[in-house]
């Protein structure tokens, strides 16, 4: 069961990975006359598990400004922020499994 536990958080934290770096991306390419933002479909690559890199993929919607651009510095600022707390919350969660795992294991010496 940790295995399973662990590897579903593992490829959580590597699509926050990804996503780090494709936020940071859009974000470096703000001034980038014609850029477009880009994306991963978190919760599609997420529950369909696939073992492969994610998916990038081009923004819908979002307003073009005169030079072609639609990075939204606002936007990139928040999907930061909560990527950051997304994180930090699987890793507490992973470091917590281990915990529980080392107890088991101490407490089968002591008995």
């Amino acid at each position: 069961m940790l295995d399973r536990i662990a590897g579903q958080l593992e490829r959580y934290m590597d699509l926050l990975s990804a996503r780090q770096k494709v936020v940071a991306s859009n974000i470096a390419n703000a001034d980038t006359p014609g850029y477009h933002t880009q994306d991963i479909d978190f919760q599609g690559e997420f529950s369909g598990a696939l073992a492969g890199p994610p998916q990038v993929a081009e923004v819908q919607g979002l307003p073009t400004r005169n030079d072609g651009n639609n990075v939204s510095l606002d936007r990139e600022a928040r999907l930061l922020a909560e990527n950051t707390l997304r994180f930090q919350a699987a890793s507490s969660l992973l470091h917590a499994q281990i915990g529980a795992v080392q107890t088991a294991i101490d407490s089968g010496k002591n008995a």
